[in-house]
């Protein structure tokens, strides 16, 4: 009997061993592998700088009637329709202080402003399959406008207004639009915003109408004219009101090269901003975007566009900076329970750390509600995950960008910036990989110091920090390990060290509490985790 008693007992202790089941951070995950990696640093000076206010998120104007592949996602979710009086939307940009909001998207191009001198009335949108993108021309009443910027003024966002770049020009059967743009309806609408005292960051001229454009195109020469007009105006309201000048911005489309470089060249210096759009990964209809969103190859292939316009607007001699004006990942609305849930945060962060390598200054999501993509739910107002996503960075990572690689599996996504609020560092470290474990050192190239302690010199290659148990128990780092429900990739509940991030009961956005780990022991990144961690005690020449 005490023999079969023993056999039992252990097959259980060896049916428990073999499920080899860990607990990351409150999330259950089938462990298969363990694997150790560096994480490298060069902290002798930044490679780019961002804006503080670098994330930002869109507003659009589509009607409840948008649908793509048979649903309708949009809800009341439009400029124009939006419910203002939502506290949950209010509280939900107020966390931020600020929020950059970018206000415009593919029917801003067929939008009239109804100002004392407009020469049409003042319709909505409607529904034709005739028209370019499915719907008539639709109206902004100043009323709407009134009532938005009584809400963007209580809400403290920075607002960037994208204006109707098609006014006046013929479309022609090849698709392009021709002629000058007509910037009457546009000038009386600045006018009538500048004497209402309302504050605009930036004035955006045009959506997707650069290169082959979507819906139609305007040629670069054309629309250099065009936004050495709009700066004119701009220039010539603002002299005489006491507001200060706002951005310039052009021409919110996609990346083409040799498009892009004959309109830079052309503006000869109007330009504040060059923006461009990113749907990297196809289609929302798309049944494989996950695969993309997990591929590391695939996530690395949008650093080309980065690159290549950081190097036009270098070689351009202008003092145009780069935005991402527009983001959503997968166009027509996104999809359901993809580009709203957990798993788009590893593209969505790769994202604002990839852009802000290459000097991005701002990266504006498609969209802050509305679609399949919005940060907020379209319906409840309540925060999606990649919301949470956004307001770390937001809170974590400071201007000043570090050059970071990884040495070890290829599925780790490393990036660093001097932390925002306090000293030190913060970085960024996402794993696309749902059975590895990695346990990350760091190390730094040139010189860094310990704060409280003596000063280091280090290789061309660095080292991993090593330092007396007696320091190492006086020191700690913070880490926010980000994961999905349940290991649900398309959950649309993210868990933060364990806990389910949500609303408080009085609608306000949660605390973001930390873990407390010994600066000596090695950084755990569970599967399928995206994990920030904050290092108040390295100092770095970059981030002095």
């Amino acid at each position: 009997m005490d023999s079969q008693i023993w056999l039992m007992g252990v097959c259980i202790l060896v049916y428990f061993l073999s499920l080899n089941l860990i607990f990351v951070y409150g999330n259950p995950v089938l462990e298969r592998k363990r694997e150790a990696g560096t994480v490298y640093i060069d902290g002798r000076s930044s490679i780019a700088k961002i804006d503080k206010d670098f994330i930002c998120a869109t507003l659009d104007w589509w009607p409840p009637e948008k649908c793509d592949y048979g649903t309708c996602a949009w809800g009341h979710a439009s400029l124009l329709n939006l419910d203002l009086n939502n506290h949950l939307f209010l509280k939900a940009i107020q966390a931020f202080s600020p929020l950059k909001i970018r206000l415009g998207g593919s029917l801003q191009d067929k939008v009239v402003y109804e100002t004392k001198d407009s020469k049409k009335s003042c319709k909505p949108f409607n529904n034709k399959t005739s028209e370019m993108f499915g719907f008539t021309p639709g109206c902004l009443p100043m009323k709407r406008w009134d009532e938005l910027n009584e809400f963007f003024n209580k809400s403290g966002a920075l607002i960037v207004f994208g204006l109707n770049a098609l006014a006046g020009r013929t479309i022609q059967p090849d698709g392009s639009a021709t002629g000058a743009w007509d910037s009457s309806n546009a000038e009386s609408f600045i006018r009538y915003t500048v004497e209402k005292g309302y504050d605009i960051h930036g004035w955006e001229l045009g959506n997707e109408l650069s290169g082959s454009g979507v819906g139609t195109k305007v040629s670069a020469a054309q629309y250099a004219s065009d936004l050495i007009s709009l700066n004119n105006i701009v220039e010539e309201i603002y002299k005489t009101h006491d507001k200060s000048e706002p951005l310039v911005i052009a021409p919110g489309g996609f990346f083409d090269q040799n498009w892009f470089t004959e309109f830079v060249n052309k503006t000869q210096n109007n330009l504040d901003v060059m923006t461009h759009h990113i749907y990297n990964l196809g289609p929302g209809v798309d049944e494989h975007l996950i695969e993309k969103i997990l591929n590391p190859s695939y996530l690395e292939g949008e650093a080309d566009t980065f690159r290549r316009l950081q190097n036009i607007l270098q070689n351009s001699g202008t003092s145009a900076v780069a935005w991402v004006g527009e983001a959503g990942g997968a166009y027509n609305s996104g999809r359901n329970h993809v580009t709203n849930s957990f798993v788009f945060s590893f593209w969505y962060l790769d994202q604002l750390g990839m852009s802000s390598k290459y000097d991005t200054k701002t990266y504006c999501r498609q969209t802050l509600i509305g679609g399949n993509y919005g940060l907020l739910n379209t319906t409840t107002f309540e925060p999606n995950p990649d919301y949470y996503s956004a307001l770390l960075w937001h809170k974590l990572m400071g201007r000043n960008v570090l050059s970071t690689s990884f040495s070890g599996t290829k599925n780790i996504r490393a990036y660093a910036h001097c932390s925002k609020l306090s000293q030190g560092i913060t970085m960024l470290l996402i794993n696309l990989d749902g059975n590895t474990t990695i346990e990350a050192n760091v190390a730094f190239n040139g010189s860094w110091s310990l704060l409280h302690t003596h000063h280091h010199k280090h290789g061309s290659r660095g080292r991993a920090i090593r330092w007396h148990q007696k320091e190492a128990t006086e020191t700690v780092r913070a880490e926010y390990h980000l994961t999905a429900k349940y290991g649900d990739l398309q959950s649309q509940t993210m868990l933060l060290n364990g806990e389910v991030l949500s609303l408080e009961s009085s609608g306000e956005i949660p605390a973001f509490n930390p873990l407390h780990v010994n600066a000596s022991e090695p950084i755990i990144v569970g599967p399928f985790s995206i994990v920030f961690v904050h290092m108040p005690y390295i100092i770095l020449p970059a981030c002095k």
